[in-house]
């Protein structure tokens, strides 16, 4: 099992690590700060360092099993199975998705309406909401979006079982988008007062962090979805 320092600390910004395993240009590691593509926010690029040199990583996804992430270099040569390396984030783009992502999460406590979908990248996120497009007002969903941020409510992860989530389904806000099972446990994000619901991304501490958003568009996207589109002011 591969150890996702990024579930427990976002803020790692590198480790070093072994490489376990090499398919052609992914390299699976028994630990890493890597977030991979899922739930809507994009995989993770940095840096990984070895013996023999550098690699750029230009992506990040999910493997055959929950704990396995693959790390896709650049074409050329890849680290050898059981070297040692480094691997570095590009943390000014990870920070960004962080700030994006917990974002979407007051976007969501703004909008009452269900989910349909949503996508975090690293210049702008959205959210798709069944939901007439009369009822989304882009100046006051700009306004109290703005006003969570300034609340400078921290964030919290919190475990609980499959189980416990079967019990409860409204946790699970976004339709489109399954939270991450198959260890028997399920990490959900609480911002007090706010949101609570199930979800693996990365996020910032305090709301605060985020700071000043900009609600940049609002469109259909067919019958049971309108979009809601952030940046980051």
């Amino acid at each position: 099992m591969a150890e996702l320092l990024f579930r427990e600390d976002p803020y790692l910004k590198g480790c070093e690590a072994t490489v376990v395993a090499v398919h052609e240009n992914a390299v699976e590691l028994d630990r890493t700060v890597f977030y991979p593509l899922g739930g809507g926010q994009a995989g993770d690029i940095g840096e990984m360092r070895g013996r023999l040199g550098s690699f750029r990583v230009i992506d990040t996804r999910k493997g055959a099993t929950p704990d396995c992430v693959l790390h896709l270099l650049a074409p050329g040569p890849a680290p050898a199975v059981g070297s040692k390396v480094e691997v570095q984030l590009d943390w000014e783009r990870r920070h960004r998705l962080m700030r994006l992502h917990t974002s979407l999460h007051l976007l969501g406590a703004v909008v009452k309406a269900p989910v349909t979908g949503g996508r975090i990248a690293e210049d702008k996120a959205h959210l798709d909401f069944d939901i007439e497009m009369e009822k989304l007002v882009k100046d006051e969903i700009e306004a109290r979006v703005n006003e969570l941020v300034r609340s400078n409510c921290r964030t919290r992860p919190i475990w609980i079982t499959d189980a416990e989530l079967d019990a409860r389904p409204e946790l699970v806000r976004t339709m489109s988008v399954a939270p991450p099972r198959g260890e028997g446990r399920v990490r959900l994000l609480e911002i007090p007062g706010i949101d609570l619901q199930a979800c693996g991304g990365t996020h910032v501490a305090n709301t605060g962090e985020i700071g000043a958003l900009r609600v940049i568009k609002i469109r259909s996207e067919g019958k049971r979805n309108k979009r809601v589109t952030l940046e980051l002011a």
